[in-house]
């Protein structure tokens, strides 16, 4: 079983109507379990403190988002990423960022405090935030907040990435330090936002070889995916030894999601999920942290994040989706929803290029393992 976290102020992260990083995706799952009979009783935890935010973001940094917060005229907002399309400016815009990293530390401390071994925080993923700009989406990094928070606390963190973009923001922001190791699969930079996430990219110093970035090809599918993701992330993990697993579960690798080129279904996810509390259980001492992120295909986030939680609650996956529910939420659904929880078999026509697409993502991954054992062994 796991732990929920989450409060209704989580809704105040709102860019606005039009923003795709829409805050109606959680009210969508939210309305998902209770229909589905399930009564959550979610934990509701204390936004974070300034303190607590200056662990990881400049004090500069955090000042402009006070100063715009507070209806100030700041000329150099979009110097620290702030006022672009990505991260407009919205009124509450501080509290509501740190009422979502409130909820991962506080995930973080229930973890430390050994009052539970599984954490699921209701929100956040927050991965491209860094030191001191916004970027994707991202204000405050809530993940990079909670390591930090374990690292003080004496513990190894290893951090797994499945958004289908980098996670960037985290990977940065502990890219010197030898305590924490990130792990990040995703669309390759080559192709997509940020741009970053190449398997050069090793961490820095006494930390080099701490960082591993699995980049798949546009276009690649659940076969790969998952070859890619045993052939790296187990060893990581057995190499690195953690006190705990922190993971950003991100739903936009899906094939339906509009902001990326991934191919995995709903089945992908389940077995993904499955290998997380596998891996966990035998690497970490079964701590597991876990986060919400990208998603922003309506009906694809609610059935994703539902297998997620259903996952992590050790309760059954349902066949079919409540038909009150989808009555409900027609309007952001659209009109097309099978009923069904997972994607049918096959999800989508045949896709040209899988034999090229696969020995691709098959080099990638032989080169990172390839520059990974001088460090490992």
């Amino acid at each position: 079983m796991a732990a929920l976290i989450h409060r209704p102020d989580y809704a105040r992260y709102d860019f606005g109507p039009e923003h795709p990083f829409t805050p109606a995706r959680l009210s969508m799952l939210l309305d998902l379990m209770r229909e589905l009979g399930h009564d959550l009783q979610p934990l509701a935890a204390p936004a974070a403190t300034r303190e607590e935010i200056l662990s990881i973001h400049d004090e500069a940094y955090v000042e402009v988002i006070e100063a715009l917060d507070r209806g100030e005229a700041r000329p150099d907002a979009e110097r620290f990423g702030l006022g672009t399309p990505d991260n407009p400016i919205f009124p509450g815009m501080d509290l509501a960022a740190r009422w979502l990293v409130g909820g991962a530390l506080h995930g973080a401390r229930l973890l430390m405090e050994g009052t539970e071994q599984r954490v699921l925080q209701l929100g956040g993923g927050l991965h491209h935030a860094q030191r001191s700009h916004a970027a994707g989406f991202c204000l405050y990094n809530d993940l990079a907040v909670a390591i930090q928070a374990m690292v003080d606390h004496g513990w190894h963190v290893a951090y797994l990435d499945i958004d289908l973009h980098h996670g960037d923001g985290v990977q940065n922001l502990f890219y010197d330090s030898d305590r924490v190791l990130t792990v990040s699969l995703h669309e390759s930079g080559h192709y997509l936002y940020p741009g970053t996430g190449h398997i050069q990219e090793l961490g820095s110093g006494s930390a080099r070889g701490f960082s591993l970035n699995v980049p798949m090809e546009p276009f690649s599918e659940a076969e790969d995916y998952l070859e890619a993701f045993d052939a790296v992330v187990p060893q990581a993990l057995a190499w690195f030894s953690p006190q705990v697993l922190v993971v950003q579960a991100g739903a936009d690798a899906h094939f339906a999601d509009p902001l990326g080129d991934l191919a995995l279904t709903t089945q992908t996810f389940q077995a993904l999920y499955q290998r997380i509390l596998t891996l966990a259980q035998r690497h970490a001492q079964g701590r597991l942290l876990v986060t919400l992120g990208g998603g922003y295909e309506a009906q694809v986030v609610a059935r994703v994040w539902a297998i997620l939680m259903l996952t992590m609650l050790e309760l059954p996956l349902p066949e079919e989706l409540p038909a009150p529910w989808m009555a409900r939420w027609q309007h952001l659904l659209g009109p097309d929803l099978s009923p069904h929880l997972h994607d049918p078999v096959p999800a989508y026509p045949p896709l040209p290029g899988r034999e090229v697409r696969s020995r691709h993502n098959r080099d990638t991954v032989s080169r990172l393992l390839d520059t990974m054992s001088r460090y490992w062994f």
